[in-house]
C-alpha cells in the first residue's frame, strides 16, 4: 500500500577520478552529474556509475545513494552557496520524500525499479575534497541529514520526474537517521540496530561489536 509519493529530481553518475591528496595519488568517484533520459538500474550500480573504493562505497547494501533536495536547500543556506545535482555524490535527488526519516528496509519504487532503503552515508575524507572543506565532515556529521543507501531489489530504469512510491514500511521504527545518530552520537543505543532484520551485514557485525 503506497503511503507516499515524492519525484526524482535528477539522476546522477559519475566515473572514477584520479587526484592528489596530501602529497600522494588518491582515486574517487564522488564526483557525480546529472544525466539526460533514462538510466539503467542494475546489479550494484546505476549505468555510467562507478565506485572507486567497493568496501567502502559499493556493494548490494550501497549500490544507489539518494539525497534529498530539501536537504540541499538547506545546506545551500548554511554554506552561503548553490549546490548542483549530484554534488554531495548522490546518484539520486530526491523531492518530497523525508529521506532521513526513511525505515532501514523501507520500498520504493522509482521508475520501473524497486529499491530498498539500506543505510545512512557515513562521510569520509573524499567528501571533503569534493567539497573542498577539510571542516565540512564535521559539519555534515553534526547537521544529521546523511542521505540513504538503497538496495536494488527489482533491476529497471529511472529518469527525472519519475514518481517515488513508497510501498511497504517496516513496523521496527529504526530510521536512517537514527542509525546515524547512534554511530555518530549515542552508541549506548547499538542493541536496537540488531532487532532489525534488514539491517546490512556490516552495520549488524559493527553493533555485534559494540554489545
Amino acid at each position: 500500500m503506497t503511503t507516499e509519493i515524492g519525484r526524482l529530481i535528477a539522476v546522477s553518475v559519475g566515473r572514477r577520478r584520479q587526484f592528489e591528496y596530501n602529497g600522494r595519488p588518491a582515486e574517487s568517484a564522488i564526483w557525480k552529474s546529472p544525466v539526460v533520459g533514462r538510466v539503467a538500474v542494475r546489479g550494484v550500480n546505476l549505468e555510467g556509475d562507478e565506485q572507486a573504493d567497493r568496501a567502502a562505497h559499493g556493494g548490494p547494501d550501497k549500490a544507489v545513494y539518494s539525497y534529498a533536495l530539501e536537504d540541499k536547500s538547506w545546506w545551500e543556506s548554511e554554506i552561503g552557496r548553490t549546490l548542483e545535482h549530484g554534488e554531495f555524490g548522490e546518484n539520486l535527488t530526491t523531492e518530497g520524500i523525508d529521506v532521513t526519516g526513511a525505515l532501514v528496509g523501507e520500498r520504493w519504487q522509482v521508475g520501473s525499479t524497486l529499491l530498498e532503503v539500506s543505510e545512512p552515508r557515513i562521510p569520509c575524507w573524499r567528501f571533503a575534497v569534493r567539497m573542498n572543506d577539510n571542516a565540512f565532515l564535521r559539519q555534515f556529521t553534526q547537521a544529521g541529514r546523511p542521505g540513504a543507501y538503497l538496495r536494488i531489489i527489482e533491476e529497471g530504469e529511472v529518469g527525472a520526474g519519475d514518481e517515488i512510491r513508497i510501498l511497504d514500511r517496516p513496523d521496527h521504527g529504526l530510521s536512517i537517521g537514527d542509525v546515524f545518530r547512534i554511530y555518530t552520537r549515542d552508541r549506548h543505543e547499538v542493541e536496537a540496530l540488531l532487532a532489525v532484520p534488514q539491517l546490512s551485514e556490516g552495520w549488524r557485525r559493527w553493533a555485534e561489536d559494540r554489545t
